[in-house]
C-alpha cells in the first residue's frame, strides 16, 4: 500500500493530463478551511470565499489548459446542512471549470462507499478520513484491474447524476 499526505496528492492536481474525477460519497467533510463559510451559509449570511480562492484558480488553470476536473457527489435525501453549502459552492467550482454533478444515495447503491480520485483514467488515489471525517491521507492503488473497476464505477456514476444547475433546482 502506497500512502502519500495531502501535500502529494496536489501535486496530483497540477500534473494530471486530461481528466481528474472525484467520487463523493459522505454527506459531511471536515475542513477548518471552510468552518467560517459553513456557518456563515448555515446563518443566511453572506459567505465569504476567500478560503475557496486557491482551489477556484486551480480549477481556472486546468480549464484554461484545456484540463477537467469532474466531481459525482453522492447525497442523502432530504439534504444535510453540508450537502446545501457544497450545492452553493459547487456553482463557484462549475464557474471555474470544474463539472459536479449529485446523485442521491438510492441510487448510488451499486457503487463503493468510500472517496476516489481518478486522475488520466490510470491513477486511483482511494481517499482516506479521520473518524472526525478530517481528511488523512490517499492511498495510490495500481493495480489495473482496480483502475479499471474505479473507471466503470466513474461512468456509472456520471450516467446516473444530475448535473449541479438542474439538482440546485429540483
Amino acid at each position: 500500500m502506497s500512502l502519500i499526505p495531502g501535500a502529494e496528492l496536489a501535486q496530483l492536481f497540477r500534473s494530471f493530463e486530461h481528466t481528474a474525477f472525484r467520487l463523493e460519497t459522505m454527506d459531511y467533510y471536515y475542513s477548518p478551511n471552510e468552518t467560517r463559510a459553513l456557518q456563515q451559509f448555515v446563518a443566511g449570511e453572506e459567505v465569504d470565499l476567500g478560503w475557496f480562492q486557491n482551489w477556484l484558480g486551480l480549477i481556472r488553470g486546468a480549464a484554461a489548459e484545456g484540463r477537467r476536473f469532474a466531481r459525482v457527489r453522492v447525497v442523502s435525501l432530504p439534504l444535510t446542512d453540508y450537502s446545501m453549502f457544497g450545492v452553493f459552492c459547487s456553482q463557484h467550482t462549475n464557474a471555474a471549470g470544474e463539472d459536479i454533478r449529485y446523485l442521491a444515495r438510492d441510487q448510488a447503491a451499486d457503487l463503493p462507499d468510500y472517496d476516489y480520485w481518478l486522475f488520466d483514467s490510470r491513477t486511483l488515489v482511494r481517499m482516506h478520513f479521520e473518524d472526525d471525517t478530517t481528511f488523512r491521507c490517499g492511498e495510490i492503488i495500481e493495480d489495473p484491474a482496480s483502475v479499471v473497476r474505479h473507471s466503470y464505477w466513474r461512468d456509472a456514476a456520471w450516467h446516473r447524476a444530475v448535473r449541479r444547475d438542474d439538482f440546485a433546482t429540483d
